[in-house]
């Protein structure tokens, strides 16, 4: 005769219940991780998977969640990235390219706004700074004194001579003090001499001779770069209307450049008004002469017919002195 269980236990057949069985502590990091630090998520849950195969424990459903917002939430992360990165290079290359089709610009430079009215900063030439670049010099040159430079006398006389005739130019050094002090200093040591003209533009919108490099190519330098003067100066750098077109009148001696604070050698001579952002420094002016000659080179136009390129007469400078 079988004796019957005791009052309170199971019967044998029936067996104990399981013990209940651990949360994987890394499945746990994985879904927050995977929510707040994405790549973290990704690197927990997949070591906490691995952990619960050999273990048994519990957790897989949040290594898998923490694993798939990790994943996401990365790329997105990445995408935003290259994003943010393709619009940052199309804000400075828009800055730094001309293009005269683009809005803004007028098939009527003389509907333009003219440049603004000059108001010397208060660290007008005190702290030139002429600093060396990756790209080696052109031709030997070493760069002007850097720090202080006087702002007086306020104009400056000099000459560009070519083998097509004499330029006369007035500088500004009481409104560009650092670039006058550059011009002049290449001027001393020759840096100009014998060089070509290696541009010319007869577009409506912009009509300049484009000097100052020894290569001709329109890629040299003299070595080293330095900032901005005026018209920049006169707008904050964040401004919109640093970006919008005005007129660079007939007559105006400006700094050619690959983008702010990029000036070196090379400059232009402008022979009719033109179009341009304000982020080309202004340093003088030429004489009446010298406009007559900029007028013949124009008119024998572009080397290959177009508006904008080698000038068709060759344009050599002999020498430039500043008085």
């Amino acid at each position: 005769m079988s004796v019957p269980p005791p009052y309170g236990y199971p019967p044998p057949q029936y067996g104990y219940p399981p013990a209940a069985r651990p949360t994987n502590s890394l499945a746990v990091a994985a879904l927050i991780c995977g929510i707040l630090v994405a790549p973290l998520g990704i690197v927990f849950g997949h070591i906490s998977l691995h952990q619960i195969k050999r273990t048994g424990d519990e957790g897989r459903g949040m290594a898998i969640a923490g694993l798939v917002l990790g994943y996401l939430l990365t790329v997105f992360g990445v995408l935003v990235l290259i994003i943010a990165i393709i619009a940052t290079r199309a804000v400075v290359e828009d800055i730094r390219n001309y293009n005269p089709s683009s809005p803004g610009y007028s098939a009527d430079p003389a509907l333009v706004e003219p440049l603004p009215e000059f108001k010397p900063p208060a660290t007008l030439g005190s702290n030139c700074q002429y600093l060396q670049t990756p790209e080696k010099a052109t031709r030997p040159v070493d760069p002007p004194r850097m720090g202080r430079v006087p702002t007086t006398p306020a104009t400056v006389e000099a000459e560009i001579s070519t083998d097509q005739g004499f330029i006369g130019l007035q500088l500004d050094n009481a409104q560009a003090p650092c670039t006058v002090n550059n011009f002049a200093s290449l001027a001393a040591q020759g840096f100009f001499d014998g060089t070509t003209c290696h541009r010319l533009t007869t577009s409506a919108e912009l009509g300049v001779l484009q000097c100052g490099d020894p290569s001709g190519t329109g890629t040299g330098g003299p070595g080293y770069q330095f900032p901005n003067e005026y018209p920049t100066n006169q707008f904050r750098l964040t401004d919109p209307a640093i970006r919008t077109p005005l007129r660079y009148p007939r007559g105006t001696l400006a700094m050619a450049n690959a983008g702010p604070g990029t000036n070196g050698s090379q400059f232009f001579l402008v022979y009719q008004d033109s179009q341009l952002p304000p982020t080309y420094t202004v340093f003088g002016s030429i004489d009446a002469s010298g406009l007559d000659v900029l007028d013949e080179i124009a008119g024998a136009g572009v080397a290959d017919g177009s508006d904008d390129g080698e000038p068709a007469t060759t344009v050599t400078i002999e020498s430039v002195v500043v008085q």
